[in-house]
């Protein structure tokens, strides 16, 4: 699979590393980034993530925007001004810098969260109330749009 999919929480060490899912190291690994390029999210108190397809995204999203426009330049130092490429050590494990950390809360562990192209990485606590905020909007979604019901164009099976 060349998605991140799933949730784990892992604890960081005393010396500030913490593991990363073998799943999203293989994906890592296919997508051709030897390390995991991370920045602070714009919208989220969490860090974005992934591999080379995320840093090519970037890449046309600012390239889309017109040279030398503020709108561009914002955005390159929004998305690649506060990026680091992180190394993962044999052990498959990575430390987060203190700047990354303190952004999303970070202290003791780390939950790892799967969105398809890309992952974020929480303050398990905090995402445990992002989860919660994101299942009820999608409830209210669902309610709105008729989801699950026949003939209402609506996904089939899309229930808990």
């Amino acid at each position: 699979m060349d998605q991140f999919v799933s949730t784990f929480t892992n604890k960081i060490d005393t010396k500030g590393r913490v593991s990363v899912p073998a799943s999203f190291r293989t994906v890592l690994a296919k997508d051709g980034l030897d390390g995991i390029y991370c920045y602070p999210s714009l919208d989220a108190p969490a860090l974005d993530a992934g591999g080379q397809r995320l840093i090519d995204k970037i890449n046309h999203l600012v390239e889309d925007l017109a040279p030398y426009s503020d709108e561009r330049d914002q955005l390159a130092t929004a998305l690649f001004g506060t990026s680091e490429i992180l190394t993962i050590d044999q052990d498959g494990r990575t430390i987060l810098s203190e700047r990354l950390r303190e952004h999303a809360g970070i202290t003791s562990h780390i939950t790892f969260v799967g969105l398809g192209e890309k992952f974020q990485l929480w303050e398990p606590e905090r995402f445990d109330k992002h989860l919660a905020e994101s299942r009820n909007k999608v409830r209210d979604l669902r309610k709105l749009l008729g989801a699950g019901r026949r003939g209402s164009g609506g996904p089939e099976g899309a229930r808990e």
